[in-house]
């Protein structure tokens, strides 16, 4: 499932490391309220009312209340300030959160998807549903998509990657409910086996999450480089930075929902060293201020006119600052 990120702007106001981890901290709460009620209300019905498809959704609610503890257990510890034994903080402890969630994801799609297996291979076992499962379905669709577009709001508002990942999770659930649904309808219509089958297409999804989730978080823990977008727009913001002449070899890892980067930045090789200095310096807090950028290297390399290429100039080492 392709993930929708958000679009660097330079004119939205600057929200810090706290800011986001508080907004990624109230919207979880609530996640976690939302997905409480419909873990109860969706097992409880699908026990009641017979229905596999709808006890196969409640458990994918509950692994997302699971997943809701992780993400605020990571989200408090990855605050915590830089340290001797972690100089750049601990910020990829939500890295390893997801990590740790996808892999949860993966074993309870795997283990919904034998069970609804199981109950195709019997088919005569499928008993016809309550048309009550059908109305707490549609109830789940209704509280998943509020829940989503409530999540997608405090992401764009303070810029977090995560919380758009995390809104979009909320969406993908809003869509198993919608499977389930369908499967309960066809289900009342005369159709059994129907029921299982949407319980079977929901475990598949939660799976197919899982992996994905895994898979992403694995890249950023080898260092990943962040999109081209987005390396584009930091190179921008260098490129427009005054006594800045010249911009190569931008280089970023994921931290996080953050970016650790490093580039060379050409500037004007009569320039004394102190004023090159404060050029990388001005460089480096543009870069933090418009950027997810928790921390930017810059290496000074000097510039001369192309002209005065034949001049013989002693050459000045490189700075890293």
């Amino acid at each position: 499932m392709l993930i929708p990120t958000l679009p660097d702007d330079n004119e939205d106001p600057v929200h810090s490391p706290a800011e986001r981890a508080a907004a990624a901290s109230r919207s979880t709460w609530v996640s976690v309220a939302v997905n409480l009620v419909l873990t109860t209300s969706q097992i409880a019905a699908g026990i009641l009312t017979k229905s596999q498809g709808l006890i196969a959704d409640g458990i994918h609610s509950l692994s997302d209340l699971v997943a809701d503890f992780v993400v605020l257990f990571a989200n408090h510890h990855s605050q915590k300030d830089a340290d001797a034994d972690h100089p750049y903080g601990h910020h990829r402890f939500e890295t390893a959160a997801s990590l740790v969630l996808g892999a949860l994801l993966l074993a309870v799609g795997l283990g919904m998807l034998w069970s609804a297996v199981l109950k195709l291979e019997q088919p005569e076992t499928v008993q016809k549903v309550h048309v009550a499962a059908l109305w707490v379905a549609g109830g789940a669709l209704i509280a998943k998509e509020l829940l989503f577009r409530y999540m997608l709001t405090v992401a764009k508002r303070v810029k977090s990657s995560m919380l758009v990942a995390n809104a979009w999770h909320a969406r993908s659930d809003a869509a198993s409910s919608l499977v389930v649904g369908i499967g309960i309808a066809g289900n009342l219509a005369g159709f059994p086996i129907l029921d299982p089958i949407a319980a079977a297409i929901v475990g598949f999804m939660v799976a197919k999450m899982g992996w994905e989730f895994g898979w992403d978080a694995l890249h950023d823990l080898m260092d990943r480089s962040i999109d081209d977008t987005e390396i584009a727009a930091i190179r921008d913001t260098l490129e427009g930075t005054p006594g800045i002449l010249g911009v190569h070899d931008i280089r970023t890892r994921k931290m996080g929902d953050m970016i650790v980067a490093d580039a060379h930045i050409e500037v004007d090789a009569c320039l004394s060293v102190e004023a090159g200095h404060d050029i990388a310096v001005d460089a480096r807090r543009r870069v933090m201020q418009r950027h997810r950028v928790l921390n930017l290297m810059t290496h000074v390399d000097p510039w001369r006119r192309p002209d005065l290429d034949h001049a013989v100039v002693m050459p000045k080492p490189a700075i890293w600052l």
